[in-house]
């Protein structure tokens, strides 16, 4: 296998297989594959993830220009590694414990494996001097377990969920460990200030570490020290993909379509998420309920089109979910629909981009009501869509995006009464408000695209590296 001088990794390769097409491999949608693809590109890169089939054993192969380097998972390390500690015990604790996080040792001894699995396979693919940027919370170890098989590497880490105050964080029997491994990192990136800040706190209380604005510097074995940067770089999207479908005419013509197997009600409030408790479906149902129930919308007007696009079925607490979020949506259609138009359509699948964005064309309203999210890709898609400078969006401040996008309504969810009353401030807003408000949200998505959030990154690797050069030189002189 060729080395690259610079190596993704990532817990999902950017292909899934597929015995259907040609080459038996498809690319994976999302967000991140759309940010890196052309950084690979031109880097010539490699990208070390799991095929995403358990059991499934590949080579290493080229796709679309990149290496791709397979990592081979069991089933019982996708239960143990991935179904529980990335998401039975990370993912809850990181998202302010809204669900109970589990602390169980095997999970933990699984998590260690396979992080040290993907290590070796991204040191083996990347060349002497080389780059390699890890991505998330199911691989934190990876950036320290590189570190020592690979002094030579620059290490980047992004992490794309929140990372918790340290009240929350410290309840993690092993927060040392971790911290020690996203502290291999030369640069360990973040969504918002704030979390960067709380990964520094804890260092500083776990570790006793010296934590500055310039960095954060970490004892080496050898008696020495380095510096890692920890800081924010908030992720974005593909905005021109965005408006090029957006003014497309069969997407606008979908729209359309939409609008008119609805009903054609005077107002279309969308809510797009996975279905998981972090994105608050709970309160904005119960909000848009209410509202009904008070008389303030009228069922023959306004429709609530919610896609839920189904994730980690096999986990309990998402199972609970569904099952509490479809009764609800029982409940309200059956008090207030009408033989002509419903309350709430509800759809419990995902759904191509083309078809995303002819949603987003059709859909008055934009409801983002996030517990707590890293950054929520879905708002700036909206704003990135409305090419009419149309449309509101409704934006929990418990978001990471609402950092950047200030003229959106900004709401607690908790707060069911000011939600509903945000929701009729959308509903009823003049056009000449929603273009002053759109085409602020817009020159901000489109300033702030998911291109410079990868040339932003990869600079600041770039810096690490030549400080760590001259730090050698240094000490060699």
């Amino acid at each position: 296998m060729p080395q690259a001088d610079l190596v993704v990794v990532a817990n999902r390769l950017p292909v899934d297989h597929d015995e259907t097409v040609d080459g038996g491999w498809r690319r994976s949608p999302g967000g991140l594959v759309t940010a890196l693809e052309p950084v690979m590109r031109r880097a010539d890169g490699a990208w070390v993830g799991w095929p995403g089939r358990a059991g499934l054993k590949a080579e290493p192969f080229e796709f679309d220009g990149t290496q791709l380097v397979p990592v081979e998972l069991s089933d019982e390390e996708v239960e143990l590694y991935y179904e529980g500690f990335s998401n039975d015990t990370i993912w809850p604790l990181y998202h302010d414990v809204i669900a109970a996080p589990r602390y169980r040792r095997q999970w933990w001894e699984s998590y260690v494996q396979v992080n040290e699995r993907f290590a070796d396979a991204a040191a083996s693919a990347t060349a002497e001097g080389g780059t390699v940027w890890v991505q998330d919370y199911q691989l934190q170890l990876v950036p320290q377990l590189l570190r020592q098989a690979r002094p030579d590497l620059t290490i980047g880490y992004f992490h794309h969920i929140p990372f918790p105050a340290y009240g929350l964080y410290s309840q993690l029997p092993w927060r040392r460990q971790v911290l020690e491994g996203l502290l291999g990192a030369d640069v360990i990136g973040f969504q918002r200030v704030a979390d960067a800040g709380n990964f520094a706190r804890a260092v500083r209380r776990q570790l006793r570490y010296e934590t500055k604005a310039s960095g954060i510097t970490v004892p080496q074995p050898d008696g020495t020290t380095r510096t890692a940067v920890a800081r924010a770089f908030p992720i974005s999207i593909d905005t021109a993909s965005y408006e090029e479908l957006a003014r497309r005419d069969d997407v606008r013509a979908r729209a359309a379509e939409i609008r008119e197997s609805l009903g054609n009600p005077k107002h279309i409030l969308l809510g797009v998420d996975r279905l998981d408790y972090t994105k608050g479906i709970r309160h904005r149902l119960k909000a848009f309920g209410e509202l009904l129930q008070d008389g303030r919308l009228d069922v023959e007007d306004v429709t609530l089109v919610q896609v839920a696009s189904p994730s980690r079925e096999r986990v309990a607490a998402y199972v609970q979910l569904r099952d509490e979020i479809e009764l609800t949506v029982s409940r309200i259609n059956g008090d207030y629909d009408t033989m002509g138009h419903s309350a709430i359509r509800y759809l419990h699948q995902g759904y191509p981009r083309e078809e995303m964005v002819a949603l987003f064309l059709a859909a008055d309203v934009m409801l983002v009501t996030a517990l707590r999210d890293g950054m929520n890709l879905v708002a700036k898609e909206y704003v990135a869509s409305r090419v009419d400078n149309r449309g509101v969006l409704i934006l929990s401040e418990f978001a990471g995006a609402a950092d950047e996008l200030s003229s959106a309504l900004r709401i607690n969810p908790h707060d069911i009464g000011t939600l509903k009353d945000t929701i009729m401030q959308a509903v009823e807003m003049s056009p000449s408000e929603q273009g002053r408000r759109m085409r602020a949200l817009r020159k901000k998505v489109r300033d702030n695209d998911v291109e410079k959030w990868s040339r932003d990154f990869l600079a600041a690797l770039d810096t690490a590296r030549n400080r760590n050069t001259a730090a050698r030189s240094e000490v060699a002189s």
